[in-house]
């Protein structure tokens, strides 16, 4: 190995590459910006100001934050939805001077006021949302005309009452309490945004009105399409954007027991800074209750910290513009840049240097002379099954199959020409086996381990196992299960082709050729999943060793082929069986004779392991050239080959042409005959064995005589 090989080797083995591009692609990627913001403002108004958080002014901002925060709350209900309203600012001061008129004029008891000052205030954001969501007016204009008329409002009643709210202070326990009470030494106002805040996370996360919500701030249209009533959940959350407002002006009241003509003005502003701030997007279908809070403490402190600092009032304003401002710029360019950036960096080669390629040309000594075996292969199903990954049989010698569409077909020995569909799982079904019970196992990739009983029952096995300990990409769940086979005990093992990509992208795991994959163990005794091996390359074809102690299994984009033993004197041992295969191996099952088959899903190129040994390229070339045009051109011959334990070849059987099955994926042999499935075929293939036990079937092998 030259120099450069080895530099390369080792700085791909250890420098993290692959970490840059799943930080970028996590959810919570969103809120480093206000988190960092946050810090910052924390740090720098810590550092200036003498007491910035001491006990006296962390109890007063936190009043006014528990007030602000459902204010802030108003305007993020509705920017999710694609909207915004500017007239929380003077429905917050409406809630306020309808509060003092109910407790200190009218007399009423609290438990009446605060439903009379919420119901006041929805009735503004009703009229909002009428106007908006059933007739369809721009939001901004018709909130910033709200905003006009309500203030007006406020204005004329505070200039009839203002005298009546000041000459009485009501005698109210629980009025006190509203305003300045304390539960656990926390403000009463506080406690009630984080009842709130956790409330509304699992309402927008967890609830179908919150994902009708943010499907149409995604998308009005489509949301529309698909039967969302789009008209009334707009005008809902103009509706509940009031009645936080009224809540945050309930608090204002009851702390301060006065009403003024300067009350809320300028909130709005205020609370959209704090939203977008947050990371609530302007264009609506992305946020969280969590931005919301964050960006409500940003501000907040930003403008008490320049009141305490001694910067005139026209400071904050123009410092809250200044943040809005930037807020904005980095939404939008973020929004339209972030998938590019994403694309250009999630791909991330490692270095991976194969053993030389065995001779395949027809004059070779290897077993791996090509060959047309395989050209005279019968078809099954021609045309009636798409994307046969795996075949199998049952004890009855009928022939079962997934298909692209979701579906486990089953055709009817022994002549296998009628079909029927046998359940329909969703997904694509990949890999298949049978339990001692007969129920038929089936590996669907993007949902997991899944049985289906002899009576058609479909039910999940599992779909995560154990998370990765400091791992950044979150492998609780399971992407890609392609393979599995069932100890003698009953345990399930299977494999997780990888943890980076779905069942639509796989190819860019073989660009990348990094360890992203691992083999699983389910135990149907304790319903428990863990995870056994981890860091493997595209794991596939697992197939239990006659043993009952261990069973092998492939490295497809590696050309390997390993051994691991689960049980007797030898668990945990890990052991290569083959490593210089010609092809790219896929799933591996029993033969009659007591050896192993195994199918070469496509074959080694000079070029491509030359690009296996330059991550660098394969990086550029995944940017300017589909990872199918890389990849495809080597599965080009179909291939089945035959091994022992020891890891000796014996034969193998090719179809040069590729006329028959130019992509096999599988093969099980059944009595007498060499059965083929692929995942590209549309048909299933027979080939007789001349030299193979007529009676033998894969059931009797692994459970006996049923």
């Amino acid at each position: 190995m030259s120099i450069s090989h080895a530099v390369a080797r080792w700085r791909y083995k250890y420098v993290p590459d692959h970490v840059v591009g799943e930080v970028l692609s996590k959810n919570w990627i969103d809120n480093a910006v206000p988190f960092v913001a946050l810090v910052i403002v924390f740090l720098v108004f810590g550092g200036l100001i003498p007491n910035f958080f001491g006990a006296a002014n962390l109890s007063d901002s936190s009043r006014q934050l528990g007030e602000f925060s459902f204010v802030v709350f108003a305007m993020m209900i509705v920017m999710l939805a694609g909207g915004i309203d500017l007239s929380v600012g003077s429905n917050f001061a409406l809630g306020n001077l309808v509060g003092l008129l109910s407790m200190n004029v009218v007399g009423w008891p609290t438990f009446v006021v605060i439903p009379v000052v919420m119901l006041v205030c929805a009735g503004v954001g009703l009229i909002n949302g009428v106007l908006i969501g059933y007739l369809r007016l721009r939001a901004f204009l018709t909130t910033l005309v709200m905003l006009i008329i309500v203030r007006a409002v406020v204005d004329m009643l505070l200039l009839a009452h203002a005298v009546d709210i000041s000459s009485h202070i009501p005698e109210s326990a629980a009025w006190d309490f509203v305003g300045i009470g304390s539960i656990l030494g926390l403000p009463f106002s506080v406690c009630l945004a984080i009842a709130f805040a956790v409330g509304a996370h699992i309402f927008l996360s967890r609830t179908r009105p919150g994902w009708h919500i943010m499907a149409i701030g995604g998308s009005r249209k489509s949301a529309y399409n698909v039967g969302i009533p789009v008209r009334r959940t707009i005008c809902l959350t103009y509706v509940g954007s009031g009645a936080l407002c009224g809540v945050a002006g309930l608090m204002y009241a009851a702390r301060l027991g006065s009403a003024g003509s300067d009350t809320g003005v300028g909130l709005e502003i205020m609370a959209l800074t704090a939203a977008v701030v947050g990371g609530n997007s302007l264009g609506g279908g992305r946020g969280s209750v969590v931005k919301a809070l964050m960006g409500a403490v940003i501000v907040l402190l930003i403008t008490n910290g320049l009141v305490r600092i001694g910067f005139q009032s026209g400071a904050g304003s123009l410092a809250l513009g200044l943040i809005l401002l930037a807020a904005i710029g980095i939404d939008v360019r973020w929004l339209k840049n972030k998938h590019k950036l994403l694309a250009k960096v999630y791909v991330s080669p490692a270095y991976l240097s194969l053993p030389d390629c065995p001779a395949t040309d027809e004059s070779a000594t290897s077993p791996y002379a090509v060959n047309d075996r395989l050209r005279e292969v019968e078809l099954i199903g021609l045309g009636q099954v798409e994307g046969p990954e795996d075949v199998i049989f049952d004890a009855q010698g009928n022939l079962y199959t997934g298909t692209r569409h979701g579906d486990i077909v089953r055709f009817f020995g022994p002549d296998h020409q009628r079909m029927e569909v046998f359940a329909h799982v969703g997904g694509h079904p990949l890999g298949l086996a049978f339990d001692r019970a007969g129920s038929l196992l089936v590996c669907i990739a993007g949902m997991g381990l899944y049985s289906i009983s002899p009576d058609r029952e479909v039910r999940r096995l599992t779909d995560e196992t154990n998370r990765t300990t400091w791992s950044v990409i979150d492998d609780s769940r399971l992407k890609l299960a392609d393979d599995l086979d069932v100890a003698p005990d009953g345990r399930v093992f299977f494999s997780e082709a990888t943890v980076r990509y779905e069942m639509h992208n796989w190819a860019y795991d073989a660009l990348e050729s990094r360890g992203n994959g691992r083999i699983i163990c389910y135990d149907p005794a304790s319903g428990k999943t863990r995870t056994v091996i981890r860091n493997l390359i595209f794991p596939n074809g697992v197939c239990m060793a006659h043993d009952g102690e261990s069973f092998f299994f492939a490295e497809t984009w590696a050309c390997r082929i390993n051994r691991y033993w689960f049980a007797g004197p030898k668990a945990g041992k890990l052991e290569r069986v083959i490593d210089d295969l010609p092809g790219y191996p896929d799933n591996i099952n029993r033969a009659s004779d007591g050896t192993f088959w195994v199918a070469l899903v496509g074959m080694r190129t000079p070029s491509m392991d030359l690009s296996l040994r330059m991550p660098g390229f394969r990086k550029r070339m995944a940017r300017r050239v589909s990872p199918q045009e890389l990849i495809f051109p080597n599965i080009n011959t179909g291939c089945v080959v035959k091994f022992n334990e020891r890891g000796e070849v014996l034969e193998s059987l090719w179809d040069l042409g590729g006329e028959n099955h130019p992509m096999i994926t599988s093969m099980r042999e059944h009595e007498g005959y060499l059965y083929l499935g692929g995942l590209l075929n549309n048909r299933i293939g027979r080939l007789k064995l001349p030299d193979a036990d007529p009676h033998w079937t894969g059931q009797k092998s692994y459970w006996g005589a049923q």
